[in-house]
Parts: structure tokens; sequence; C-alpha cells
């Protein structure tokens, strides 16, 4: 199956909502046919090889640069997704463009994107649910959070890098939700956390390192089958998403 071509959203608000944390909303007519249960799902913003959007300047036959980001909210009504980016500045141009480019982005600026893909689902009919993210991975970790059941039990413990950059998240009453700042380590918190009766559905995105350990944790020490666990890099230090893809190619190939 062709894949769908590309589609060119325009940037119609910007607010820097922590002061790690940059919120765009983009707008498109053509956005009316995303899925409606695309929130917590995942678009491709495309790039030249200068970190910019204009696509003109990329070789017949090349691909463009592309940069992953969750979409954290979605309107069909309105034809708007919502979209949050970590704020950080780096001396490697391959490793940052994507938050250069939106922290200085305009209202009317355009991009290019591709998707959505969608993330794997929970087990929503598990005994209790374990989720543990950094700030890369806050706004899937909001999305999904929302489908838990009214009456869920369990675990968020969310690493973001200032006390300011926490942010109110509607949980199920008996959800709890546990924040992480400076040098606390999220695989060190979750292992401290009392292990709940019956089946876990869990759900993991951070930096490369500690997925590693968390993957370990839970399938190892925990025996979580391999059905409720989702668990996934979304970046490493100092390595740009293409490098970074392929560790997790061979990361994957030898922990199937």
């Amino acid at each position: 199956m062709k894949k769908p071509s590309p589609k060119l959203l325009t940037v119609i608000s910007t607010e820097q909502i922590t002061p790690n944390m940059q919120r765009l909303v983009f707008h498109s007519d053509s956005l009316a046919d995303f899925p409606n249960d695309c929130e917590g799902g995942y678009i491709k913003l495309l790039f030249n090889s200068l970190g910019e959007t204009d696509l003109s300047t990329v070789a017949e036959g090349e691909r463009p640069a592309m940069r992953t980001y969750t979409v954290r909210r979605f309107s069909a009504t309105d034809c708007t997704i919502e979209v949050d980016f970590v704020r950080h500045i780096t001396t490697d141009l391959q490793c940052g463009f994507a938050a250069r480019w939106a922290m200085s982005a305009q209202i009317g600026d355009t991009i290019n994107v591709a998707g959505p893909g969608i993330i794997n689902e929970m087990n929503l009919a598990a005994d209790w649910f374990f989720m543990a993210a950094d700030m890369t991975a806050l706004p899937a970790l909001s999305a999904k959070i929302q489908k838990l059941p009214q009456n869920a039990k369990g675990y968020a413990v969310i690493k973001v890098i200032d006390h300011k950059d926490i942010q109110t998240i509607d949980a199920p009453e008996h959800f709890h939700v546990i924040w992480l700042t400076g040098e606390e380590s999220l695989a060190e918190k979750v292992k401290t956390l009392a292990w709940l009766e019956g089946t876990a559905s869990v759900w993991t995105a951070c930096d490369f390192d500690s997925m590693r350990a968390l993957r370990s944790y839970f399938r190892n020490e925990k025996d979580v089958d391999r059905e409720n666990i989702y668990i996934s890099s979304y970046w490493k230090q100092g390595v740009s998403e293409d490098g970074h893809k392929a560790i997790k190619q061979q990361d994957a190939s030898e922990n199937s």
C-alpha cells in the first residue's frame, strides 16, 4: 500500500508552557483525515539537511530528515493537532534542530508532516498499571493516561528537568502520579515502589539507558509477560534520531 503523502501544516499557536516545554498547535484541513485514536501516537516532522522546513532544497531521490513527535491532542472538528517539544539547544545541529525550530516558530510558519503512526495500546483489562516516562514521553503518557479505566490503580513515574516543568495530569483517583526532578533516577525510583497484586500492564518511554534498566526490571525481576509491556527509548544522549534508530534496531535484535 502506498504511504499517504506528507501534509503541510500551519502553526496557529505557540506557547512556552513550562521552562523546558514548548507547545505548538498546527492546523490543516487535511487533518480531518487523521484517525480519532491518534492522540498518543506519533508524527514525523520533515526537514532539510540544515534543519529547515523548506523541502525544495532536498535533492531528488533523497529523503528529508525526519524527527518524531507525539500527537498530544487532536481535534477533527477544528482540524488541529497539539504537539509538545522539549526545549533544548545542542552544539550538534543534527541532534537538536527540531527543538530549535519549534522554539523559534511563529504563527503562520509551515512544516510538512508524515503520519500518524499509532503506538500499541496498554492492556486495559489488567489488574493494575505501571507507567514511566521522561519529558520527551510526557505528551504520550498524558494522552495514554486519559484512556485508563476510572477505577485504575497503579503508578506513573515521570522525570522532568525542573520542578516548574511539572504539569497537571487528570489521573484516576487511585492512580498515583510521582514526579522526579534533577538527578533523581527514573529506573531506581520505579524499583522502590511496592509491586501490587494481580496482572500488571506496563507502559514505559524514556531515554535509551533508562529503558534498558527498566526493561530488565519488568521482564526479568517482575516476570511481566511481554504482551503486557510497551517499552521504548525515545532518545539517547549525544545521538541524532537516525543514530538512535540504528542503536534501537541492534538492541531489539539482541533482546527479541
